[in-house]
């Protein structure tokens, strides 16, 4: 049942503007997510609760819709308490609503489980992009990519230890529990497509169970953690291409190709080795070069030439900047706030849910701008709509308006066609191996003025089978 209520706003000393707030009613009220309630609808929440039968089983106060929504709004305010989080999604109501214990609300994510969660994630997840949209294609190949984030930390309880562990560090271990996040996202729109989580563990093996998600029309790019050839061969066997940097190994030679390529051989697949030396000339004078060695399934050199592979391959930084949004933007660096596995697998597709919520309100306005790349919408203009928008319950169904506010903002505060920058790449995290900056490159964010490829023969072929 729905019931409409007007809600008179004066702008000025003589207009008056009437905005229409439609809610779900009684005790079902707080069951919304303010204008992203549009990209994850009443009825959808409840065909997911129905199917996973997680719908309560007697009226009452919190019913498991409340829940569902309850749990998202969790993550669009990371910094506060069960209780001040209800107070947000009940602000702007226009009935009155008892005000459930902080114990209620807790008991409620209990009632509701990870399996509804996690299916609402996998109902909106997947590719946003259109054959149209700007950056997010590679000829007829959708850019997608494989990338692990290792420092979400969990609550330092006995059952989170139990499950996660801790990492190792120089002096001693971690002081937190840390949740390896594995996801595969579209490069163009920074878009998930699909994510699994658990305790740490080689990034290849987490990309492989995330290889059924992949399509004829994907290209993957990935690091050189993910050189392992059972992931090679679980992504050539969905018939999607990769570009994956490789490590040390020794694959096997076939044929030296006419622009200095090469066909090799790796574990079951004919692969196109491409070696080159890259030279970047920053604005400020700093210059260096690093050597570089990619293994691609598009081995048609006439056809996909090298240097415009190796400048594509550049996109898989773009998985990077998903991670910036999900774990510092949205996340806001926090600790989780479950102190049991049950409670962060729950938290994490939330969140995870959320996230992508916003992608696609982002990328609805994207689409009726018609021109723009999406890598200039802001996340953090999206975020901030959302929230103002959640806590006003407004704009929450709309049918003629598209764009909607959310999407208004995003166009407004559009950045600038980016131009192509480097810098040190800074990790603080003392476990991470990329802690140790190249003295060579710029200290600060430095605009790159000539970057040469140059093609190589690869020191690291063999003529028989190698490790």
């Amino acid at each position: 049942m729905a019931v409409q209520c007007a809600r008179s706003v004066l702008a000025s000393a003589i207009d008056t503007h009437t905005v229409r707030v439609r809610t779900a009613a009684g005790v079902f009220a707080p069951g919304h997510l303010g204008e992203l309630t549009r990209f994850l609808p009443f009825e959808l929440v409840d065909a997911v609760l129905e199917e996973t039968r997680a719908v309560e089983r007697r009226l009452r106060i919190l019913p498991s819709r409340v829940g569902v929504y309850f749990l998202l709004a969790l993550g669009l305010f990371p910094g506060l308490g069960y209780q001040l989080v209800w107070a947000r999604l009940t602000a702007g109501l226009p009935v009155s609503l008892p005000v459930p214990s902080g114990k209620a609300l807790r008991d409620l994510r209990r009632r509701i489980g990870v399996v509804p969660i996690r299916a609402l994630f996998e109902v909106v997840a997947g590719p946003l992009a259109r054959p149209g949209t700007p950056g997010a294609r590679f000829g007829r190949w959708r850019t997608v990519s494989f990338d692990g984030c290792s420092s979400i930390k969990a609550p330092d309880t006995t059952t989170n230890i139990g499950w996660l562990g801790k990492a190792k560090a120089k002096r001693g271990v971690t002081g937190y529990p840390m949740v390896q996040l594995m996801t595969l996202v579209e490069t163009g729109t920074r878009a998930l497509i699909g994510a699994v989580s658990g305790p740490m563990t080689g990034e290849a093996a987490r990309a492989g169970q995330l290889a059924g998600l992949l399509a004829p029309d994907m290209l993957v790019l990935a690091d050189r953690g993910f050189d392992d050839t059972r992931l090679f061969e679980k992504i050539a066997a969905t018939r999607a291409a990769f570009l994956i940097r490789l490590s040390t190994r020794k694959p096997v030679l076939l044929a030296r190709l006419d622009d200095g390529t090469h066909l090799a051989r790796i574990g079951a697949l004919t692969v196109r080795i491409i070696t080159a030396t890259v030279t970047v000339t920053c604005s400020d004078g700093a210059r260096w070069t690093g050597h570089y060695r990619w293994a691609t399934t598009l081995t048609d050199h006439r056809r996909y030439p090298a240097r415009a592979l190796i400048h594509l391959y550049h996109e898989r930084w773009e998985h990077e900047v998903t991670y910036l949004a999900l774990r510092h933007t949205l996340l806001n660096g926090r600790i989780l706030r479950s102190g049991d596995p049950t409670g962060l697998q729950q938290e994490i597709w939330a969140l995870l849910t959320t996230y992508q919520l916003l992608r696609i309100a982002i990328l609805t306005a994207i689409e009726h701008h018609g021109e723009a790349n999406p890598d200039r919408a802001g996340f953090t203009t999206a975020l901030t709509t959302a929230q103002n928008l959640l806590i006003n319950a407004e704009n929450i169904i709309d049918d003629l308006d598209p764009t909607g506010q959310i999407g208004r903002a995003v166009l407004a505060d559009l950045a600038p066609p980016r131009r192509l920058r480097v810098s040190t790449r800074k990790v603080k995290s003392a476990l991470s191996r990329y802690n140790k900056a190249d003295p060579d490159r710029p200290t600060r964010a430095t605009t790159v003025n000539t970057i040469d490829i140059k093609l190589t023969d690869s020191p690291h072929l063999t003529t028989r089978d190698g490790p």
